[in-house]
């Protein structure tokens, strides 16, 4: 049985990795792959109770994540649908090439710990495309963002997928990871934002020749602002929420969620339908990428049959034989989510190791947040923020591979350094 689950797994993890050569979308794999996976553990085990409360046990646990990840992405939608987020585009203003690209660093960085690093992209991208006139000057900003957005992510519970995974499983809290990893991955982007900008010294910023007023803006500033930081607040007192009540996050993204919605009906009360259905929570609903999340249910239940059949525990044995240094562990960890999807990489570590052995906020799971959030970004194929830039800007591997992954690789290792001299220094 063990052999079959571990051909099974890494043929669908195969499929997932070469989902752009095969033309198979990533979450059918999945899906197929947890299928295949469950059915051989079922029909293999002689104790069926057992392997469905093995099965409960990973549904909720999967469940817990997907409704913290559809509030969240139904939240920005409402956000972007009453385009909330030319609150910040509009005040970002320069002439230099230079200095933009520090501005757009650090508004990617922070924007992506409140929001997420895939949906900061796409906004962030969005955004230089109304600067920048000159498509090369906008490759070398979209590496940047890129960059910055998975950095900015590692560093927050809300930021990344695979760090909302660690709190939600309670490896890590949200003060910690934030005192821990704000500065590893402030380093990380900064070493090749420092080199881009020095690169692009001195060039003026030519601007496209947009086309004046506000096209197709329908809202107010007044709903504009209103829904920006109702959104942003909303999701920033989610870990508020949850230190307070002891909650699951996901109940408190579900409170915002129709605080949120709320809020919306009461504003557009008086509004025709036409004009307000592309402006309510229900049609953000329909626009949220249901293929993510259907992804997401997929692999995280794939990896939890490797779990309850002692699998990964067998694999951490293995790597603590062969590569004995917890430090190198989690830095080829982060090294291979540039190649493959980082979510089952770290859905596999929580399995591998577990709460007993290494308590919450542990060394191990604090730099495994840092390492996958940020080595997705050595290649543009290895995080959902570099799949959206490449989609936007046509951005091309190999361009990428030749400009950016090395400062990426650079940086990547700078903040591991700064992580592990600040962990040394403080306990």
């Amino acid at each position: 049985m063990l052999t079959a689950l571990v051909i099974v797994f890494v043929v669908a993890y195969a499929a997932i990795a070469l989902e752009h050569p095969l033309h198979i979308n990533k979450s059918a794999s999945a899906l197929v792959g947890a299928g295949l996976l469950w059915t051989i553990y079922a029909v293999a085990s002689s104790d069926a109770h057992m392997v469905g409360e093995h099965l409960a046990e990973s549904l909720m646990a999967t469940a817990q994540i997907v409704f913290f990840l559809m509030g969240a992405m139904t939240i920005v939608e409402v956000v972007d649908a009453h385009n909330g987020f030319e609150v910040i585009t509009r005040r970002i203003k320069t002439t230099s090439l230079s200095s933009l690209m520090w501005l757009v660093g650090f508004v990617t960085f922070f924007l992506s710990a409140m929001l997420d690093n895939l949906t900061t992209t796409i906004v962030m991208v969005s955004l230089i495309r109304k600067l920048l006139a000159r498509h090369d000057d906008r490759l070398f900003f979209a590496g940047i963002i890129i960059i910055a957005a998975n950095s900015g992510g590692a560093w927050s519970p809300i930021g990344d997928v695979t760090t909302t995974m660690l709190w939600i499983g309670g490896q890590i809290t949200t003060l910690a990871i934030m005192q821990s990893v704000l500065l590893p991955a402030l380093v990380s982007m900064i070493v090749p934002l420092a080199v881009t900008a020095h690169i692009l010294r001195g060039r003026p910023v030519e601007a496209p020749a947009a086309p004046s007023g506000e096209e197709g803006c329908s809202t107010s500033a007044f709903e504009r602002n209103l829904m920006f930081f109702l959104g942003l607040g909303i999701l920033i007192a989610v870990p508020v929420f949850k230190t307070l009540t002891h909650l699951p996050p996901f109940m408190g993204i579900l409170f915002g969620l129709g605080i949120l919605w709320l809020v919306g009906d009461l504003v557009h009360r008086h509004k025709d339908d036409d004009d307000k259905q592309h402006l309510t929570l229900a049609h953000a609903l329909s626009r949220i990428d249901m293929s993510s999340i259907v992804f997401f249910i997929g692999i995280l239940l794939a990896v939890a049959t490797l779990e309850h059949t002692h699998i990964l525990n067998a694999l951490a044995e293995w790597l603590e034989r062969t590569v004995g240094r917890q430090d190198l562990i989690v830095l080829i960890i982060g090294m291979v989510s540039a190649i493959v999807d980082n979510v089952p990489l770290v859905a596999a570590a929580m399995g591998m190791y577990s709460l007993q052995q290494f308590p919450p906020d542990n060394f191990l799971w604090e730099f495994l947040a840092y390492c996958a959030g940020t080595g997705g970004s050595i290649l543009i194929i290895g995080s959902a923020a570099g799949v959206a830039a490449m989609g936007l800007e046509k951005i091309e591997f190999f361009w990428y591979m030749k400009r950016i992954s090395l400062l990426a690789l650079v940086g990547y290792f700078a903040g591991a350094g700064c992580y592990l001299l600040q962990y040394r220094i403080f306990h």
